[in-house]
């Protein structure tokens, strides 16, 4: 199979659909990878890199003529063009908050798998656990800093010191982003709050932190009290393949102290604040009511090697499956790949994705 690895164009999208590991594996199970020049250059892997391992260098068009293409973020409209029948295009889609991009994959009639639906029975999504757990770190890391004076937050430090308040933290989400927030900011000193559906998952994480970690059942008006009394909110909401459900209303926001921070990591979800809008590493922050918002909708970026090095780690193996058995074949043979699979023959195949955007749901037996 021809495989293209194109360079991302999302702004400050620095991470790269595949390492030159990657290169070497696919190039020894006999397929033939091009890569689009400077494609991996924002993770620190040269043209060089891939070459040396039996990887060709290409234009953009050379990189998206391939059988297969694997990128990370989603394709933007100027990419809409490169489409075509038949084409595998295996990425993050995020197709609930981005439904022009969910009507050109059907228009082109390309077969496309989503990193974020692919599901093992456990009810585990591998290829956006390692995503997740930077981005929750990350939550933790740019709050702190944004709650910094200079960066127009209230001037407070999260783990205090002696005789001096610490500063306070409210998780909504109990998942892999907030687990890993949670560890974070319980680590940095801070007095932190963590509110989940789950009552099974509050008590595992109780155990878990040993008394470190204050839970609670997450209802609109624990939520409302919570935020009032935070100096950093992080929003770690996930509903597989949907929108992220709104829990943070705008009324909460007046009643948070001025200068605090909001970070919404469910963004690229469409958010779960009702003031959540995508924002980037180069303008990454916006104040509402006096909060200010982090929304970058591609965080992992912020540590485009390591995240890129996550990432390909656990995509690999699905993409050498795809490559070496075509998609019919894979997907049937593996139920966490089939989930994977977002759009098919002009329709839409998962069936949150299909709710979500309001269309109807084809299997892909019919």
């Amino acid at each position: 199979m021809r495989i293209g690895i194109p360079r991302e164009i999302k702004a400050q999208e620095y991470r790269v659909g595949a390492t030159p590991d990657c290169i070497e594996a696919l190039t020894s199970d006999g397929h033939n990878v091009c890569v689009e020049t400077g494609a991996g250059d924002g993770a620190g892997f040269a043209d060089d890199d891939y070459t040396a391992v039996g990887g060709h260098i290409t234009d953009t068009a050379g990189a998206w003529a391939a059988d297969m293409v694997i990128k990370v973020k989603e394709p933007l409209a100027k990419e809409y063009d490169h489409f075509r029948e038949g084409q595998l295009l295996f990425t993050y889609l995020h197709l609930a908050a981005v439904p022009e991009l969910a009507k050109a994959l059907m228009e082109a009639r390309v077969s496309a798998l989503a990193y974020e639906t692919i599901e093992r029975e456990d009810g585990a999504l591998p290829c956006l656990t390692p995503m997740s757990m930077i981005a929750g770190r990350l939550s933790v890391q740019e709050g702190a800093k944004y709650l910094e004076r200079p960066f127009g937050g209230r001037g407070i430090l999260l783990g205090g010191v002696p005789g001096v308040p610490r500063g306070r933290v409210t998780i909504v989400g109990g998942g892999v982003v907030g687990t890993e927030a949670a560890r974070m900011a319980v680590g940095m000193g801070a007095r932190v709050t963590l509110l989940d559906v789950s009552p099974d998952r509050l008590a595992e994480l109780d155990d878990q932190f040993r008394g470190r970690l204050l839970t609670l059942y997450s209802t609109p008006a624990n939520i409302a009290r919570t935020m009032a009394d935070s100096d950093l909110v992080i929003g770690a909401v996930l509903l597989p393949g949907a929108r992220a459900p709104k829990l943070v209303k705008r009324e909460h926001l007046a009643t948070m102290p001025r200068g605090a921070v909001l970070v919404d990591v469910a963004v690229d979800q469409g958010g779960c604040a009702e003031t959540t809008r995508p924002t980037t590493h180069h303008d990454p922050v916006f104040e509402v009511d006096g909060v200010q918002h982090y929304c970058v909708a591609n965080m992992p970026s912020a540590v485009s090697r390591t995240a890129t090095q996550a990432l390909t780690a656990v995509t690999l193996p699905y993409a050498r499956k795809l490559a070496s058995q075509g998609l019919l074949q894979a997907v049937a043979a593996d139920r966490a790949l089939r989930l994977g699979l977002n759009v098919h023959d002009g329709h839409i195949i998962h069936p949150a994705v299909a709710t979500a955007l309001g269309l109807p749901r084809r299997s892909i037996a019919a």
